[in-house]
């Protein structure tokens, strides 16, 4: 394997273990409505981190936004609020269909329409019939493994009807509005091209496109977190004595966030023309991976059946071998 290509699995593998463990800070916040905290990680993980990054990194930033076209600012917005759509209709959808179903679906679609498209709109010449075969046999193991690992989770949901059809149809919607954060950096060659042109890394280059893509990310997710906050009256809980600290862990969460993309976008410009294919599906697995290992660690599977904790191991050995079958199919 190149030395190229496994920088570029171990970064994108990095960022999925960022990724998929987020989320861990929250659970020391208690008191606060999800609201309280999820402004403030919109304000760091999309707001402050990108551009604090992109400004630390690209000398010259506004040279590279003035260079680049009006349609390619254009798309990188639009798969922007795209994006955004999706992250605030994924709790709609696991609401409707619960935790292990609905997160099993939103994942599902979310890899194989951010890991697909791009190969079909964007195919390499390296993507021969060796590597598809390979890559199919991977998706569909990382598909079963995402299925496994839902499954095993279902004793922790609540009794009761759910709207299946309803639910099944947001689901959908949202893996599919998630999968356009990897479409608008797959398709935003031309920002990362300027930033390139000033004499940028590769690998750091990929910084000048986060901010178009999380800059309305920010904008859907702060605007609904706001309006709950306005609805439920729970503003109140910023002005509570250990508000301080509360706020601190979901900062924190946002740096998290942020460090599991830009890491996931530099390996995957560092894998080649199939990284924001195949690194997508690479990061997709590993987070379900890093956020069932987390949950088992924190507690979360105690008092679980024994049934269900062999489905738990089973299915993330699946995505262990399905995340080293994709490295195989990049090194043929």
């Amino acid at each position: 394997m190149a030395d190229g290509l496994a920088a570029g699995l171990a970064m994108v593998l990095a960022g999925g273990f960022f990724q998929g463990s987020f989320l861990a800070p929250s659970k020391w916040i208690r008191g606060w409505a999800w609201e309280n905290y999820w402004l403030l990680f919109a304000v760091s993980a999309y707001l402050i981190c990108p551009w604090a990054l992109a400004l630390l990194t690209i000398p010259g930033l506004g040279q590279v936004y003035a260079a680049t076209s009006a349609g390619a600012l254009t798309t990188a917005f639009l798969f922007g609020m795209a994006w955004g759509i999706g992250a605030i209709t994924f709790g709609l959808g696991v609401d409707a269909l619960g935790l292990s179903l609905g997160f099993a679906v939103i994942l599902g679609v979310s890899t194989v329409a951010g890991a697909l498209i791009p190969l079909a709109v964007l195919p390499s010449p390296a993507f021969g019939a060796a590597k598809a075969a390979l890559t199919a046999a991977a998706l569909l193991l990382m598909l079963a493994g995402v299925g496994v690992c839902s499954a095993a989770g279902r004793w922790k949901e609540a009794g009761g009807a759910r709207p299946y059809r309803r639910g099944l149809l947001i689901c959908v919607a949202s893996g599919c509005l998630s999968a356009c954060g990897n479409l608008g950096f797959a398709f935003g060659g031309e920002v990362i091209d300027q930033a390139r042109r000033l004499g940028v890394a590769e690998h750091l280059a990929t910084s000048a496109l986060w901010t178009l893509l999380t800059l309305p990310l920010f904008l859907a997710n702060s605007g609904f977190a706001g309006w709950r906050l306005w609805r439920n009256g729970t503003a109140r809980h910023y002005g509570e004595p250990r508000a301080g600290r509360h706020a601190l862990l979901a900062l924190a969460m946002g740096g998290m966030w942020m460090a599991g993309m830009g890491l996931y976008g530099a390996g995957a410009r560092t894998m080649g023309p199939l990284g924001p294919s195949l690194g997508w599906a690479l990061l997709m697995s590993s987070m379900v991976l890093v956020a069932n290992l987390f949950g088992f660690l924190t507690g979360e599977w105690t008092g679980a059946p024994a049934g269900s904790r062999r489905r738990l191991f089973a299915g993330l050995g699946g995505l262990v071998l399905a995340i080293a079958l994709m490295g195989f199919a990049n090194a043929v």
